[in-house]
């Protein structure tokens, strides 16, 4: 039956969006993307309830209680320590998805959340602050793990066409993991002091959810050709993601990856960055990924609440107000999800970049004048708002897809280790000195973010080519030399492109046996 696939006539590597492929997009993002989101913003509405957890802990061991600079330590530790472990978790995934695959990482890492559930869930039974701290560090564990392989696992069982698509469904689903934090984070549902446990202890039902069904599923084809060479799994993989399309040309594809390069053997993040001839993807997934995290998105969510007060917006409806921002994220990730196939990725990060860097001068502007101009306060709203669709749009899930598309199988996983480990420590870094220059430059703090901004949308768009509906082979050839870049725009039909091995990813020559239609 594998064979009988086989023998289809020769097309393009296209395929239609399938139910299978759809249940594991939806099941890994569910069950590990959303987790990052709500975990990010679980602990805002609790944060009282938790200070008061702590003291009365400390009271009952010590006979006294904590001083307001200690429990705003000890508290500040429970929400930073969440960075560190995602920073941790990044550096385990090159080895990881190495030794148990893509799918296996995202199963055998759900053990994580069910730890960290219980730790936090029992941790005020037990008066055991340290139980929380430490459930927090896991699920940055969990998250800086899953935050890398959800999108490489998607990218790699995509078709070229719907990689897009595929690839920008964990960042809907971390932007409604915020929602869904927002949401049971009201007093009327679990934002009440004898409910904090379970409320930072849900995170294990998604993650159950997944562990049930997505077992089920195969891992992903290219891992299973390109890095364990068994060929009668890639096909029944295929099989299970594909409907009508052509397998053998889709086979044909990986194994020209293969063939490609000097070994198949999964280089470390060392030997990645020695790497010349992938110096410039290199530092393309550094760029797009510390321009991510400083772009100001994290100090707009830490100041929406004072911004919105300063708005006039009543103090008791403020809570309301930033559950519609979170409302606002998912509904531009889902625009952004349903046009980069459309668009490309270039517009979308340039674009979303572009306008988070006119709203972050906007809101130095207004910040300046509202006192003069009374309006002006609507204007910072306005930009907030801003601020948030641009990045949910495009910055927000684009780095990681990039990430994928901008290597070869050798390579990938050390290039998500990079990038992963760069972004946790750019989020760490920002919400560590972000204070301190708010404190120093006042309203115009957000130009430094305008600035980034506008550094990161120039360098995308002199440096990175589009990578839309191209196979890995022949993006990795837009960046090998500039003459092979030449040639391939050069050429103006794409099925023209012929691999020819000279070097560790080969060259570009036309074929002239072929004949444009």
């Amino acid at each position: 039956m594998a064979e009988e696939v086989l023998i289809l006539s020769p097309g393009k590597i296209t395929s239609h969006l399938t139910s299978s492929l759809l249940a594991v997009a939806f099941l890994t993002s569910f069950g590990s993307s959303m987790l990052y989101g709500y975990n990010l913003a679980v602990v805002n509405s609790p944060a009282g309830y938790i200070k008061d957890f702590y003291n009365r802990t400390v009271v009952s061991r010590n006979g006294t209680g904590l001083n307001e600079e200690a429990l705003t330590l000890m508290y500040s530790l429970t929400v930073s320590v969440f960075a560190i472990g995602g920073l941790i978790g990044s550096l385990m995934v090159g080895t990881l998805v190495t030794k148990f695959g893509r799918k296996g990482t995202v199963v055998n890492s759900s053990v994580l959340v069910f730890l960290a559930g219980s730790l936090m869930g029992f941790s005020r039974i037990c008066a055991s602050p340290e139980m929380l701290i430490i459930g927090r560090f896991i699920t940055g564990i969990h998250s800086g793990i899953s935050l890398s392989v959800v999108p490489m696992y998607l990218g790699e069982i995509a078709p070229k066409n719907l990689r897009g698509f595929l690839g920008l469904m964990p960042s809907i689903f971390i932007c409604a993991g915020v929602f869904l934090a927002q949401i049971l984070g009201l007093h009327e549902l679990l934002g009440m002091e004898e409910h904090w446990p379970l409320f930072l202890s849900l995170v294990v039902v998604p993650t159950f959810i997944q562990l049930m069904l997505l077992p089920w599923f195969p891992e992903s084809p290219r891992y299973l050709l390109i890095e364990k060479h068994n060929v009668h799994a890639t096909i029944t993989a295929l099989k299970w993601y594909r409907a009508k399309c052509n397998i053998q040309a889709e086979i044909e594809e990986m194994q020209e990856e293969q063939r490609s390069l000097s070994s198949v053997e999964t280089v470390s993040v060392w030997q990645l960055i020695l790497d010349h001839t992938v110096r410039w993807q290199v530092l393309s997934v550094v760029v797009i990924n510390i321009g991510m995290q400083l772009s100001g998105i994290d100090a707009i969510w830490f100041y929406t609440n004072d911004i919105f007060e300063n708005a006039g917006i009543p103090a008791p409806e403020i809570q309301y107000t930033t559950v519609g921002t979170g409302a606002i994220e998912i509904v531009a990730g889902l625009i952004g999800c349903f046009t980069i196939e459309r668009l490309g990725r270039r517009p979308l990060i340039i674009g979303g970049f572009g306008v988070m860097g006119m709203c972050c001068a906007g809101i130095t502007l207004s910040l300046i004048l509202q006192t003069h101009v009374p309006f002006m306060k609507y204007v910072s709203v306005g930009c907030v708002v801003g601020i948030i669709a641009g990045f949910c749009i495009g910055p927000a899930g684009v780095p990681f897809l990039i990430t994928a598309e901008l290597f070869k199988q050798s390579h990938r996983p050390a290039a998500y280790t990079v990038g992963g480990s760069l972004n946790w420590m750019s989020n760490f870094t920002i919400g560590f000195i972000f204070p301190f220059l708010q404190m120093s430059a006042g309203s115009y703090c957000y130009l430094v973010f305008c600035a980034i901004c506008v550094s990161v949308a120039i360098y995308v768009y002199f440096v990175i080519p589009e990578t839309k509906n191209k196979t890995f082979v022949e993006i990795s050839q837009m960046f090998a030399t500039k003459e092979a870049v030449e040639e391939s725009q050069a050429l103006t039909h794409p099925d023209q492109l012929k691999l020819k091995k000279m070097n560790g990813y080969g060259s570009l020559e036309f074929d002239s046996s072929s004949s444009c239609p």
